[in-house]
């Protein structure tokens, strides 16, 4: 026995089969890195930057500051905007993707709509500025058409499109589309087994929709409005360009503490930009919220 359990340990042991590398990591790799240097990264800058004074002591006079009389109307004003934008662009966006799901449309004129809210979602800035002063401007296209054709002066009835409800409107040109796009799978997610089985219970169309329709549409409608809010909250170079910085919404005060050659206070405008990331935090945590209920039912 002892000759046995000696040759036993004498034998070599057999040879590990070497560890393989998991690359699949590879392919995000550029994903996390730009996430880690143009997003995670920054937020840490600036919460840093929002605690400190321009000497780099710690201070909370910068976030004091955002409930003050200079800040706070600024906040406020952009909220209003971005809501105003997001309820009408939630409201149409979602009656235009339900007419073209269920409007019966050539497969040729369903392509060309998504083609163009693709486009038209992601059009802002310079040219969408530009694009409506050239259309509704005091001296735009359709302002002259309607003046010398119909007789209708807009301007004279107290519309003006570097105003609150100028702005909305042209938030609406990429507001709407973004709506459109966002709808259009949970409408394609209403199973045709839901209306044959609320038929053939006596259901009338009006009652499949408020009764069935809707309440599955409706996590899919208030989180994509969510979205919205948060699109329509940090846009800048459309105001910026519309207006020139003379419509004092988050984003141009922010723009104005951090480049301006009379407002300059970085750390303060630190603290701005870490309130947008607040606002933003919530509404796109309850965008997903949102979105896991709504998958719920096109499971």
């Amino acid at each position: 026995m002892a000759d046995q359990s000696h040759q036993a340990a004498a034998l070599p042991l057999p040879a590990r089969a070497p560890r393989r590398v998991n690359l699949n990591w590879l392919g995000v790799a550029p994903f996390l890195l730009f996430t880690l240097l143009f997003l995670i990264f920054p937020i840490f800058y600036l919460v840093d930057g929002a605690f400190r004074t321009p000497e780099g002591a710690f201070t909370l006079d910068n976030m004091i500051a955002l409930t003050g009389p200079d800040i706070w109307p600024s906040y406020w004003l952009s909220i209003r905007l971005s809501f105003t934008s997001a309820l009408l662009g939630a409201l149409f966006g979602s009656l235009l993707a339900w007419a073209i799901h269920l409007g019966g449309l050539p497969g040729w004129v369903k392509r060309a709509f998504l083609t163009f809210a693709g486009v038209a979602s992601n059009f802002a800035g310079v040219p969408l500025a530009f694009a409506f002063i050239a259309t509704l401007g005091r001296l735009g296209l359709v302002t002259l058409i309607l003046r010398d054709v119909f007789g209708l002066h807009i301007y004279a009835q107290g519309f003006n499109l570097f105003s609150f409800w100028g702005l909305a409107i042209t938030y609406l040109y990429f507001q709407l589309p973004l709506m459109m796009l966002m709808m259009m799978p949970a409408m394609e997610g209403l199973r045709s087994e839901w209306r044959e089985a609320a038929e053939s219970l006596g259901a009338s169309a009006g009652q499949f929709w408020r009764m069935v329709a809707l309440p599955v549409l409706t996590p899919s409608v208030l989180g994509c409005f969510l979205l919205l809010f948060a699109n329509a909250f940090g846009t800048l170079a459309t105001v910026y360009a519309l207006t020139s910085a003379n419509f004092p919404v988050v984003p141009i005060v922010l723009f104005q503490q951090i480049r301006g050659n009379v407002l300059y206070n970085p750390n303060l405008g630190y603290a701005l930009a870490f309130g947008m990331v607040i606002i933003m935090a919530f509404s796109n945590t309850f965008y997903f919220l949102l979105r896991n209920r709504a998958e719920r039912w096109r499971r």
